[in-house]
């Protein structure tokens, strides 16, 4: 890990668990998931957000004036709004993203679940998501809220993430291997 990721890890770190243990306090946990969620979603959509969080030209006002206005548009949660706003007094919302990430973590111990990163070949359906969390929870002895995406190139097949462990089905490794194995013999 880089020098500058290990301090934008550090300092969502300490963020994340100030605010995770004042909403545990103030039994607002639920609402701040919805709020996690919410951010995350608005990073992901929103180049002009992403824009703001990590651009040096905006001023420590106008970030906060800004994510003052998208807090109170998003009815986020006073708490996760003053943090927000408190980050960009600070010049410190470039690690929002960290922060959101390591908030997940915190909350899912605190519910007693493991997130599952799943790529697939195709869309799976209803039933296929729930055959696979049922499995997963026997193999991980948790709840598994699982974040799934599709990945045409894989083929075929599935890979899962399960914290450091990672199960690799998917055609395109098996043809891979294949490959390699008949590199090796001749």
């Amino acid at each position: 890990m880089s020098e500058s990721a290990s301090i934008s890890t550090g300092i969502a770190a300490r963020y994340a668990t100030a605010l995770f243990e004042l909403a545990r306090e103030g039994k607002e946990l639920d609402a701040l998931e919805a709020n996690v969620d919410a951010l995350e979603a608005a990073i992901n959509d929103s180049s002009d957000f992403r824009d703001l969080i990590h651009s040096p030209v905006y001023s420590r006002s106008a970030q906060g004036a800004a994510i003052g206005a998208i807090a109170e548009k998003m009815a986020l949660n006073g708490t996760v709004a003053n943090t927000l706003r408190l980050m960009a007094s600070k010049r410190r919302l470039f690690v929002l993203p960290q922060l959101l990430s390591a908030l997940r973590g915190l909350i899912a111990d605190e519910k007693g679940e493991v997130t599952a990163e799943v790529r697939a070949a195709t869309k799976l359906s209803a039933d296929q998501e729930k055959k696979l969390a049922e499995t997963l929870k026997g193999s991980v002895g948790k709840d598994v809220k699982m974040n799934i995406t599709v990945d045409e190139s894989l083929i075929g097949g599935l890979i899962v993430k399960v914290g450091s462990k990672m199960i690799d089905t998917s055609i395109r490794s098996k043809l891979m291997s294949l490959q390699n194995t008949m590199k090796e013999v001749g």
